[in-house]
């Protein structure tokens, strides 16, 4: 999808049109209707913040995606926006290569994502640069590794249940 596909007649339009022509580095597609935003790690933050100021002012989501077999850019974070008027979604890719992936935070833009921040950190082992408080959210302190790691043992921790107790 190019640039020049944006129908400009239309609200929505005109902001990813805007945004495309202030980004021109910035790939988009759009695989199943909704825009995608392929950004660089080094340039997330200023796009995050100008997506933001152009209506997507809305905090969708956050993730990360352990693309194991990928030669280049083994992670990948995926962030989604809303914009509520226009009717808007934009999802943002970064890819990330190596065994210890990081990129800016971007809870100085959205604070909303700290939560969605430490669980990438937490389970993936992204680290976000300048986050406010960088730390284990649903693993315990001492546990070591990011289970959703592709290259995490499996079956390497016994699991403790806990027995309900009848009632």
């Amino acid at each position: 999808m190019s640039p020049a596909s944006f129908d400009q007649g239309t609200p929505a339009g005109r902001v990813l049109a805007g945004l495309a022509e202030r980004f021109p580095a910035v790939e988009w597609a759009a695989p199943l209707g909704d825009p995608v935003a392929r950004v660089a790690r080094e340039g997330l933050v200023t796009f995050a913040a100008a997506a933001r100021d152009a209506g997507l002012d809305t905090f969708i989501d956050l993730c990360a995606v352990d693309y194991l077999a990928r030669p280049a850019g083994r992670f990948e974070v995926v962030v989604h926006l809303l914009s509520m008027e226009p009717p808007l979604r934009l999802r943002i890719l970064v890819a990330l290569a190596g065994d210890d992936p990081s990129l800016p935070s971007l809870t100085g833009v959205f604070p909303g994502a700290n939560f969605y921040e430490r669980e990438a950190y937490d389970l993936f082992g992204v680290r976000f640069d300048g986050h406010p408080d960088l730390t284990r959210l649903l693993l315990p302190d001492e546990w070591e590794g990011h289970p959703l790691r592709k290259d995490h043992p499996v079956g390497a921790v016994p699991v403790q249940f806990k027995a309900l107790e009848p009632q």
